[in-house]
């Protein structure tokens, strides 16, 4: 340490600027604390190539409280400031440099510095018109995280975690690795500036941290990143939206979901990636290069039914994969009756009746009060009952002897509705039944009946008299609607005017029988003219027939 009043005495008299004396050098520096900083510096000073050769030496002084302390010099001989030593460094003056460096950076480092120059006896100089000032702050760098290249899932990669400032020489840094969620870190490298792991799915959008602390100090910087992992879609959802359900989630293939008929659908299809995916719709398993029904990830369906049944496949198409869920769409709906329809056998009336339905329906009779379901059998009747898949069918077969005025019908229900069809059976004053009536209900059934009725009505007109038409039968409130009648039966003791067309009588002692049947057909459309010129008539609503 020198005295500053000592200091002129000792340089000579250099406190003031002698001609050929140069000092180029920065006046201000910052640098944080426990970094390090480099200063550019040159000089120039007065000298012969005449002179006698002699070492030129270059010193730097940082002053502290009006005293002077060397802090580097290239001279051995001189001593230098204790905290100073190997953390100064100096450049070789003989390039007229005079650049200072300065490795881990102290508070106490703060302050004026000041170059000086000897060379022999005729060059002793202190630059003091031109002094360094230097300023130690607070540690507020941040640690550097370089990513070598894209981040993938399922491929490995390195992080560099660098602190900006920071040299070679100085006090070794420590470096930890801290993550909030990747579980795939090589521990191995956890305190290294070089990080080594395979990112995973699950990595993406989580964080990183890497912290640095210098040896020696309790300063410490870190800086945290959010990872970008790519990765292939993963956890593929279908939502569905119908009626009061809208947050339905299909999670996995072959998944089926009935929809009421008539329902309007909403299929939304949702995937995990990053980037995020291309997702469309196509109906069943897409083909390589098959077109979707929808490229968007919602798909609409107004109104379902039969054509909107099946297999729905939603794709998400993506860089590093790609993934498909399915779903399947059943239909259900209320019932669809068919039937009934009766024919006269040998053992008396035959009803059969059939209907479809999703799910499977119901079937059962109604007797007039007598309600008949299942497989069922007595003396009066015997039903029988199947069903396969979306069908249900059911057989009805009456004894001969039927009362007045019968009332059948079949009824099919699910859980989504029921209908209905009722046959009203009519018979004469006898219950003897005999003879062959076949009774149909249903658009070809009567279509074919009609044709067999007018051919039977032009062949008993030339041979019988008409009888008067019997009243329709009427319809009780609440009783479902007839839509057909069929009727048997007999009259005993003809009068003379119901003699059979050949004019004999009847045998001596024997009563004539008459057979006849009586079929109703109710809301049926008048038949075409054959030409022009015919007009239009209705069709005969009752025929009766007659036989001896």
């Amino acid at each position: 340490m020198v005295p500053l009043l000592l200091l002129p005495l000792l340089w000579g008299g250099s406190l003031q600027q002698q001609p050929g004396y140069e000092l180029r050098v920065q006046r201000s520096v910052r640098v944080q604390e426990g970094l390090c900083v480099h200063v550019p510096c040159s000089f120039s000073y007065p000298w012969s190539p005449w002179l006698p050769y002699s070492t030129l030496y270059t010193h730097w002084y940082h002053r502290v409280d009006s005293e002077y302390h060397l802090v580097v010099r290239n001279n051995a001989d001189e001593p230098v400031k204790t905290d100073s030593r190997s953390r100064f460094l100096l450049a070789d003056p003989r390039n007229n440099d005079c650049s200072l460096s300065i490795r881990d950076a102290r508070t106490s480092d703060s302050g004026t510095y000041q170059f000086r120059v000897e060379r022999g006896n005729d060059v002793k100089y202190t630059y003091n018109k031109k002094m360094l000032n230097l300023q130690v702050t607070a540690l507020t760098e941040k640690p550097i995280i370089h990513i070598l290249e894209p981040l993938e899932a399922g491929r490995p990669t390195q992080l560099i975690c660098s602190l900006p400032g920071a040299c070679e020489g100085g006090s070794p840094l420590t470096f930890s690795w801290i993550r909030a969620a990747v579980d795939s870190l090589n521990p191995q490298t956890l305190h290294s500036s070089v990080l080594t792991f395979t990112p995973k799915a699950q990595d993406h959008d989580t964080s990183l941290t890497c912290q640095v602390t210098r040896q020696g100090s309790s300063v410490t910087t870190e800086r945290t990143i959010w990872l970008n992992v790519s990765y292939a879609p993963r956890n593929l959802t279908i939502g569905v939206s119908f009626r009061n359900v809208t947050a339905l989630k299909i999670l996995q293939n072959t998944s089926s979901l009935p929809i009421l008929e008539g329902e309007a659908v909403r299929l939304l299809c949702e995937a995990d990636s990053n980037p995020p995916a291309e997702l469309s719709w196509f109906r069943g398993s897409p083909a390589l290069n098959a077109t979707p029904i929808s490229s968007t990830p919602t798909l609409q369906l107004p109104r379902m039914g039969t054509a909107e049944e099946g297999e729905f496949t939603c794709r998400a198409r993506h860089l590093l994969g790609s993934q498909t869920l399915s779903l399947n769409l059943s239909l259900l709906y209320p019932p669809q009756l068919l039937g009934p329809s009766c024919s006269w056998e040998d053992q008396g009336p035959h009803c059969s009746c059939s209907s479809r339905a999703q799910p499977a329906p119901s079937l059962r009779w109604r007797l007039g009060a007598e309600l008949l379901e299942g497989n069922h059998s007595n003396a009066s009747c015997r039903v029988t009952s199947r069903s396969a898949g979306p069908w249900a069918n059911s057989s009805l077969s009456l004894s001969p002897e039927l009362s007045a005025g019968l009332r059948l019908s079949c009824e099919a229900s699910n859980v989504y509705g029921t209908q209905s069809v009722t046959v009203l059976l009519l018979q004469g004053k006898s219950m003897s039944l005999v003879g062959v009536v076949p009774v149909a209900f249903g658009g070809a059934g009567v279509m074919a009946l009609l044709s067999l009725c007018l051919c039977l009505l032009f062949f008993y007109i030339v041979r019988a008299r008409r009888k008067p038409v019997a009243e329709r039968p009427q319809v009780r409130d609440g009783e479902d609607p007839v839509v057909g009648t069929a009727t048997w039966g007999s009259k005993q003791k003809l009068g003379a005017d119901q003699a059979s067309p050949s004019g004999a009588a009847p045998p001596s002692g024997q009563q004539q029988e008459l057979h006849y049947a009586n079929l109703n057909f109710n809301e049926m459309r008048p038949r075409e003219p054959q030409d022009q010129e015919a007009t239009s008539s209705p069709v005969y609503s009752e025929i009766k027939k007659t036989s001896k």
